[in-house]
Formats: structure tokens, sequence, C-alpha cells
């Protein structure tokens, strides 16, 4: 996997996306903080199931379970709303609500990646990273 990405959270999102159209219930791909960092807060926000990381020899590997075998996933879609070619910042008053607030978008602030909600509560803005429902 020594794949080079030029934007290694859509490849993340894209192989969640990809694993749960296929009826798949792990992913792995290799690590980054960033990366481990967002997939925390899904977990937390009970979109994924699980994520550990697994020590390898030239970068370690995050595996993510998206969900128990037999149960449906809780990732209906999900997004990259900020890009490389196209950077998407907000206030806190800006931040959108993903489905009339049935969804969730993840925001990098200065005080690292964090739910929209919690950027509101903590009057935070700064880059829209992703939108999942």
């Amino acid at each position: 996997m020594s794949m080079q990405t030029t934007d290694p959270i859509a490849d993340l999102l894209t192989r969640i996306r990809n694993a749960v159209m296929v009826g798949k219930n792990e992913v792995r791909v290799p690590s980054s903080k960033l990366k481990l960092t967002i997939a925390q807060e899904l977990v937390k926000a009970k979109y994924l199931d699980s994520v550990k990381v697994e020590a390898a020899k030239p970068r370690d590997i995050i595996v993510i379970t998206i969900n128990k075998p037999g149960e449906n996933p809780n990732i209906t879609e999900i997004k990259r709303v900020s890009k490389p070619g196209r950077r998407v910042y907000v206030g806190a008053s800006e931040i959108p609500k993903v489905k009339s607030g049935r969804g969730l978008v993840l925001v990098s602030t200065s005080k690292g990646v964090v739910t929209g909600q919690d950027a509101v509560k903590q009057r935070l803005g700064g880059e829209l990273l992703l939108s999942v429902y």
C-alpha cells in the first residue's frame, strides 16, 4: 500500500463508502493522525462501530469496523465538503445542519477536529471536513 493520494481524507471516506455499498464490515487504511481523529469522532457519533490501530512496517494501519456482522450500517451518505481545490471555511454561526440535525458535520478548528454541534457550543469556526448521514 505505497500509493500516495493528494487527498487522504477523501480516500478514507471513499473506502468507507465502498465498503458500506458492498456489505463489508471492516476497512483497513494507512494511518495518519487526522484520519484516526475523524474515525474516532465517527465512532463517538455512532456512525462506525470501532477503530483500532495495528502496527505495520512502513506505516501503521487503521482498522475501522463499520458495523457488526448481521447488522445494517449506520451510514447512509458520507461526503467530503472541503476539497484541496476548494476549501470551505465557516464561522461558528454559519455551520450547516445535515438533514435537519439528524446528520453530522465535522469541522477542523483551532481546538482540533470536532462535530458541528460542539463547534457551535464552543463558538469555534474552521474548515468543514465532511458531512455524514
